[in-house]
């Protein structure tokens, strides 16, 4: 609702709650939850937009892609990275054809503040300096096998084998 106000009211709002506005000229903007048990039964969307994308799970992704099958409607997603892995890695990633607009922010000052207790901490450097301000995927901190490995370890060509 902050754009809509911010674009100067473009077009009457006949509707307004916490999660649903519709429009004099028919359009409605609907927010739903990010869960894909309960998102169910959209169809004919002429526009999804999907925040965050890179933190949506694929279960839900695959759920809401068919809402644009009707329509043949228009997906935007917007994220920062979050680690190489999941539907937006592959998509941004990936051969198929996606419009993809990076945002890099080149000169981003290293920040410092002092927690009490904690001494001074700072951002700016590292994986999440990365993903958040240069547009670049990085394997978990935490992840034990890095993507690169796991990648190499990964061949179409071998027959499965199977143990029985």
């Amino acid at each position: 609702m902050r754009l809509y106000n911010a674009l100067g009211l473009p077009v009457r709002s006949i509707q307004q709650s916490a999660l649903t506005m519709g429009l004099a000229n028919g359009s409605r903007i609907i927010s739903l939850p990010g869960d894909e048990k309960n998102i169910r039964g959209y169809s004919n969307v002429k526009l999804l937009v999907i925040d965050e994308a890179a933190r949506v799970p694929d279960s839900l992704y695959l759920t809401i892609r068919p809402m644009l099958a009707v329509s043949r409607g228009r997906l935007i997603c917007l994220s920062t990275p979050f680690g190489k892995r999941g539907w937006f890695h592959d998509a941004w990633t990936g051969s198929e054809e996606w419009e993809r607009f990076p945002s890099h922010r080149r000169r981003m000052p290293t920040h410092y503040s002092r927690v009490p207790g904690r001494g001074t901490t700072g951002f700016g450097a590292g994986a999440g300096m990365a993903q958040e301000y240069q547009c670049s995927f990085e394997d978990a901190v935490d992840q034990i096998f890095a993507y690169e490995d796991i990648m190499a370890a990964i061949a179409d060509d071998l027959k499965p084998l199977v143990v029985g």
